[in-house]
Parts: C-alpha cells; structure tokens; sequence
C-alpha cells in the first residue's frame, strides 16, 4: 500500500517536465505514517490526444522560434476578458480533456496531484466543481462535464513554473499555488487569490543540479581557459532567439574574453554557426555545443549568460549566481520574467542605446558591476522548492488534515 501522487506536466518547452521530475525525486523520498509515496508524471497533453499534443508542442516550438510576436499576441489576448479564465474552463477542449482525466482518476485514484502546466490544471478544477453547478447551462462543454462529474478529484497544488501569473493559472478549486517568488505570490493575490494558498517556495529544480566540478576542469574539457572571464550564448531547449546575430555582435567586441555557444536540440543552427566561424576570421576562443546535459557544470564555470529568460533557465541561472544579459525574448511569459529580474537587478536588458555590447564592456571593464548582480541574485534566490513541495504534500496528506 502506498500514497499517490499524480504530476501533471505538458511537453510545452523543457521546465515543466523538469520541475515535475524534481518535485518526484524528492516526494518519493517521503513517508507518511510509514506509508511510502508513489509518483506518477502524467504528460496531459499526450493523455487528451497525441496529434493535439504534437500541434500544441510543436506549434509552441516553432512559435518560439519564428513567430515570438504572434506567439505574445495569443498569450496577452488569452489574458483579456475576451477569452476569461471562465470561458476557458467551460470550452470544448477543456471538456475533451476532463473526459480523459476522469478516466485517468479512476483508474490511479490518486491522494494527491500536483500540476506543473495550467492545462491539466483546468480540466481537473472543472471536473471538481459539484454537477450543480451546470444545472442551468446550455454552453456545450458544461454539460459535458454535468453528466461527466461523477469522480473523486483530491486536493490539488499548481506549481507556477515562470515568475508571472496568468489567468489561465487561477481556479478556486485549488487548494496551494506554488511560485518562484515574494514578487509573484502579490500578482496572484492581487488577482483575489487567497495568499495563504500561495506558498513562495520557488521553482523547483532537481538536486542533481545543484552539484557542480570545478570551473578549470569543466572550461578545460570544452577548450577553454579558466583564466579568462567567459559568455555563454544560448537560447533555450529549442535553441530560440537570435543566436546568430548576437554571436556577430559578440565578436566584434573589442575586449579579451571567451565565448561558450549552446545552441540546444537545433542541429541545424549549429551547423550554420560553425560554418560562419571557420569562414571569418576572429580573435576570439569558441567553443560551439548542441544539446548538453551538462548544465549544472557549465553555469558554475561561466560569469555572464547572455539568453532568452525562460523560467527554467532563469532559475538555474539564479541558483548559479549567474548574472544575466537579455537581448531577446518570447513576447508573454519570458517578457514578465524578464520584467522580474531587471526589477530585482539580478539581470541587465539590452535597448536601442543600451545594446549588447555597451553593456558587456562595462561588465567586463568593471568587476563591480559583476558583483552588484550577484550580490541581488544571492537576495533573490530560492533553494529547496523541491523538499518544501513534498513537505508541504506530507502535511496535507496526514490523516490528521481534512481536505
């Protein structure tokens, strides 16, 4: 006999899945009266369908690198009250997916389920609502769910997996929200959630990750030298953002430092990057990688990260005192988070005037500079989401509480 918790996640870009393998790593280290806990990672979308988990994956994949703005667009217009969080909850799709998971409940009855995606989040809140509540409705998806509510839904955690809010986040019927912030947990009180519901933990990350080997042996095994202050370029697990043309401008940076390219699951963009390299002449040490499971190493032995600010990589680079130059992001969830580090100055954001290389060359002039970004990514910071979240899980879970 054990507890179960289900994790519900969707393959919408590489933080979701990872807070979700996180928040199991350190819950299935639990007991609770002597009860083991048991993990399952449900990816919703795969769940409802797998040609509409490829047209959602894919769609975000691509959206992310060629179409940002249109991607910022549906993000800000699902926002408005043109498409409110109610209308989203009653809609066909949600129906569709409520179907799916009440299959899913009765067959894992789980004690507990934890979301790291809003979608699954919206299907399950809407089953949980009592049949009732659709007692006079005549909107399509509402009366799907009516004669389709029969199912035990428990007690329900949203872990926030970017240093904003969304509309599409908040449903009554959950019972804890978990953010990255002090700063997010007053956007989401300030959209009447209750804040004894949210719990500022942070995003969690695997603790593997947390481990690093030293700077000179890491830099050494990528052609690097640990005595020369290092950039990374990078753009995300899809290799987003204008990698190539921010390369350019780092070249031409007259000053001496070195220069770490990720450029992800994109193949392509790398082989494009390396062919320019070995065709023009520069003056500076660089090393090109794809995809790297190695991140936990290589942000130790870095001291600037120039990337798109996702909520993963955010994080990571926080728990790494990197400090971060933005030079491009996806409209919608990466503006906001970018909107939360320049407001804790824990990364700088380049403009028209203030361009990539006018702040580079400062940071590299003056080392103190460096260390004022530190010094406010050090006060920022959140270790231990993970243990928190299963801690937190435990409580709710002994036979004493009452949800």
């Amino acid at each position: 006999m054990s507890k179960k918790v289900l994790i519900m996640s969707a393959s919408t870009g590489g933080g979701h899945n990872r807070a979700a393998r996180a928040i199991k790593e350190e819950l299935e280290r639990k007991t609770i009266d002597g009860i083991p806990v048991k993990c399952e990672i449900v990816d919703s979308l795969k769940l409802v369908n797998t040609t509409m988990d490829k047209i959602i994956s894919r769609g975000y994949e691509k959206s992310a690198i060629y179409t940002p703005k249109a991607y910022g667009r549906v993000y800000r217009f699902s926002e408005t009250s043109l498409v409110s969080k109610n209308e989203f909850k009653g809609n066909l799709l949600t129906s569709v997916m409520a179907q799916k998971f009440k299959k899913l409940l009765k067959d894992s009855q789980p004690d507990l389920i934890i979301g790291t995606h809003p979608f699954p989040m919206i299907a399950l809140s809407t089953l949980k609502k009592s049949s009732h509540t659709y007692k006079n409705s005549t909107n399509l998806g509402d009366t799907f769910i009516k004669h389709n509510s029969s199912v035990n839904v428990p007690p329900m955690i949203s872990v926030l997996t970017d240093y904003t809010t969304h509309s599409t986040w908040i449903q009554n019927e959950i019972n804890y929200y978990i953010v990255g912030h002090e700063y997010v947990k007053e956007l989401l009180v300030f959209e009447g959630v209750d804040s004894n519901k949210v719990k500022t933990f942070g995003i969690p990350v695997e603790k593997s990750f947390l481990s690093h080997r030293d700077k000179e042996t890491v830099l050494n095994e990528l052609g690097l030298s640990s005595d020369k202050l290092t950039v990374l370029l990078m753009g995300g697990s899809f290799g987003a953002g204008n990698i190539k043309e921010t390369l350019d401008e780092l070249l031409d940076i007259d000053r001496d430092f070195q220069i770490l390219v990720i450029t992800g699951r994109n193949e392509s963009l790398r082989e494009k990057i390396e062919k320019k390299l070995a065709s023009h002449s520069h003056d500076k040490n660089i090393c090109v990688l794809g995809y790297t499971n190695k991140m936990n190493d290589i942000l130790a032995s870095i001291d600037v990260l120039i990337t798109k600010p996702g909520g993963l990589t955010t994080t990571e680079a926080l728990l790494k005192d990197v400090p971060m130059i933005v030079p491009y992001y996806i409209p919608g969830q990466e503006e906001e988070n970018l909107d939360f580090l320049s407001n804790c100055g824990a990364a700088l954001r380049t403009t028209k005037k203030y361009t990539l290389p006018v702040l580079l060359k400062v940071l590299i002039d003056d080392s103190t500079r460096l260390d004022m970004l530190k010094k406010n990514i050090k006060s920022i910071r959140k270790f231990n989401s993970s243990q928190n979240i299963a801690n937190l899980v435990v409580e709710i879970l002994s036979p004493q509480n009452n949800y």
